[in-house]
């Protein structure tokens, strides 16, 4: 088949001045969502697509029909308690769609069904839940969803005695809890850059939503929450590297919130409840954070806190979660995550793990006054994990592991950790799995993942779809390279604003230190990452084209300049703080080093399959649209091109569970295809 080529622009094209740098852009017009000529051209690409990619179909369903067959599909959540109810979700065979649902004393108890989303999604080709939270006498559900994949939440309030819907329906809120009264919520709103601005009041019954608080700062978000104690609401106000909190009684939600501490610049705080204090996590000592409690009369003293935890140089406190009797410090070392746990009277320990790279997090801990601790536990071998911890004990009781259909075997499988060497001499830790049986020869082909922005680690996670690329020979790396929060805030500072440049060249050098050390073969490697994960796979394929035999972008941040000069858009002005301000010359002209679509030169490309959603309200669909288009004019090899738009989904794909199923069969189909290794193991 012969690619789309994208119409002559129905506009002149668009040019703009800055610092000097003349730029032109012929594919600016595919901008014009409602044109009739850019739906015209993204639909013939998806055509294009699905013909270059005919000679796979059957293998594509296979895959599909082999990866459903690992999944439960009729399965049930771990149940956990919240007051006088036992709250679940379940799903059913057939089915895209959670069903949400409680038992009233016991487990045993009657079903009662809150939310059955595959209700709400009849005649949607989208539908994601936001909000859920019930009132504290347990009549009221407080709901909120998104019909299109835009992100914009409508939020409702559901009498769970009827099942019916109260009249209120609250555009844009983004989050929401009730007061202790059951009858009062508060909630946040966006605005038209869809930045959660303003936090109103609403009590039902009435017509008034008065306001709390707004932010006019553009790089601040807020949002509302209820800390577990649920003696306190809370306020907060956040940049990327700036916060402050409020807090009003939950038992009088009409009175005016008070400040916490106010914001400094650079300074990131968070706030929970524990008796009469304030337990404050704040990196005012250094950037991975302490802990200190604060009188809540006199919290922002600073000379009336106590430190609890000190900042320490090699580990991250990402957290703490507060009870009655014990509390737990959420913590990231060496690239891994820990649950330090201290008893009121007895002391601290760390919940031992023993494999040599995982991933742990807090459960659902619904309740302040417990004597178990909620935890999930998942590695590249072992399915997601779900434990309930004696922290008096130090016991753990296994409540439920991922059920992986088909006969898996772990003990057929190592994940390992090794470092590469970045160009600067940083080791970079890369996680690997492989099946045993794979020869560490430099012969097996290669997938290496990334992400790499934001301060976000990648998770060390268990993946049933991924067997397929497993049980094919494929040996799976994920980078973790700066930008991320895999080593904690100075290695998201070490790759953001002017040194975005380490998050790429760390990656490329994990690629070459996995072939170096024959884990995989030279040149059969491919390279997936999404969004900011998708501009790290634009700016390595213009680095170094000759290292990746295939890349998948999914949703990619690619046309980084014109996104951040145009502050009309969603999200750009408190971007600025992680990519920098293309409006002052010095971070254009660094901006302007990296950013894929505008260094997309002449010369052979490696395959590539770029994913993209026309509802995506974080990176728009013209971006990878555009960038598509201008390689079909410079790129000089035969090799596949492809760029796939889902045309009723956002950012996250599609909502259902089987069909984003289909979608990871599609990519993985291309990856294996394009590795030559669509044949399973023996």
């Amino acid at each position: 088949m012969t690619p789309p080529t994208p119409p002559v622009a129905p506009q002149q094209p668009h040019f703009f001045d800055l610092h000097g740098d003349r730029r032109s852009d012929p594919w600016a017009w595919l901008r014009e969502k409602e044109d009739p000529a850019v739906r015209a051209y993204l639909e013939a690409e998806n055509a294009y697509a699905d013909g270059a990619m005919a000679p796979i179909g059957p293998f594509r369903s296979a895959l599909y029909d082999e990866m459903l067959g690992r999944i439960k599909q009729t399965d049930l959540s771990v149940p956990y308690r919240d007051g006088k109810y036992w709250y679940y979700s379940r799903t059913e065979e057939g089915k895209q769609y959670s069903i949400h649902c409680r038992k009233l004393g016991s487990r045993d108890a009657p079903e009662e069904i809150l939310l059955d989303v595959n209700l709400l999604a009849e005649g949607e080709s989208y539908m994601a839940v936001g909000v859920m939270r019930v009132s504290d006498d347990d009549q009221l559900l407080l709901y909120s969803t998104d019909n299109t994949g835009f992100r914009e939440y409508t939020l409702r309030i559901r009498d769970l005695r009827t099942g019916a819907d109260l009249p209120l329906a609250v555009p844009k809120v983004t989050s929401a809890t009730w007061a202790a009264d059951s009858r009062t919520i508060l909630y946040a709103v966006e605005d038209e850059a869809k930045r959660p601005w303003r936090v109103h009041r609403h009590a039902l019954g009435s017509t008034d939503h008065p306001l709390l608080l707004e932010e006019a700062d553009e790089r601040f978000r807020v949002g509302v929450g209820r800390g577990r104690s649920r003696r306190l609401i809370y306020l907060g106000v956040n940049s990327h590297t700036t916060s402050e909190s409020y807090w009003l009684p939950a038992d009088a939600p009409t009175t005016t919130p008070v400040l916490i501490r106010p914001r400094e610049q650079e300074i990131e705080y968070d706030v929970d409840d524990r008796g009469d204090e304030f337990w404050i996590r704040i990196n005012d000592t250094g950037r991975n954070f302490r802990l200190v409690t604060a009188p809540r009369e006199s919290a922002s003293d600073s000379a009336t806190w106590k430190e609890m935890i000190p900042h320490r140089v090699d580990t991250m406190l990402e957290g703490v979660d507060l009870f009655k009797s014990f509390w737990v410090a959420v913590e990231r070392r060496d690239g891994l995550a820990r649950l330090n746990v201290t008893v009121d009277g007895i002391g601290a320990h760390e919940i031992a793990f023993a494999e040599p790279v995982w991933d742990a997090w807090p459960g659902t801990n619904a309740e302040w006054d417990t004597a178990k601790y909620r935890f999930g536990y998942t590695s590249l071998v072992t399915p997601s994990s779900v434990f309930d911890y004696d922290p008096r004990a130090k016991a753990r009781e296994l409540l439920k592991q991922q059920e992986v259909l088909g006969g898996y075997d772990p003990t057929r499988y190592l994940s390992v950790r090794s470092y590469a060497t970045a160009s600067d001499g940083t080791r970079i830790p890369v996680s690997l799995v492989k099946r045993k049986d794979v020869p560490q020869d430099g012969t097996a082909p290669g997938f290496l993942e990334g992400y790499g922005s934001y301060g976000i680690p990648f998770p060390i996670a268990f993946s049933s779809t991924r067997l397929s690329l497993l049980d094919r020979g494929v040996v799976v790396a994920i980078a973790h390279i700066r930008g991320g929060g895999d080593l904690g805030k100075p290695w998201h500072d070490a790759g953001r604003l002017r040194q975005k440049m380490n998050t790429f060249t760390d990656f490329i050098a994990c690629a070459e230190h996995v072939a170096k050390e024959k884990w995989v073969d030279r040149d059969r490697i491919a390279a997936s990452g999404g969004s900011a994960g998708g501009l790290l796979m634009g700016a390595i394929i213009n680095l170094r084209p000759d290292l990746w035999r295939a890349v998948v972008l999914a949703v990619p941040f690619l046309d980084v300049l014109t996104t951040m000069l145009d502050t009309d858009l969603p999200l750009t002005v408190g971007e600025f703080e992680e990519w920098g301000d293309p409006s002052q010359p010095d971070d254009y002209a660094y901006m302007r080093t990296y950013s894929p679509y505008d260094n997309v030169t002449g010369g052979a490309y490696p395959s590539m399959l770029v994913v993209t959603s026309l509802n995506d309200s974080q990176v728009m669909y013209w971006e990878p649209a555009k960038y598509v288009a201008k390689l079909r004019t410079l790129k000089t090899d035969a090799r596949p091109l492809l760029l796939v738009t889902n045309m009723g989904a956002g950012h996250g794909g599609a909502s259902g569970r089987y069909d984003r199923l289909r979608e990871i069969a599609r990519d993985y189909g291309f990856v294996l295809w394009q590795l030559d290794a669509m044949t399973l193991c023996p």
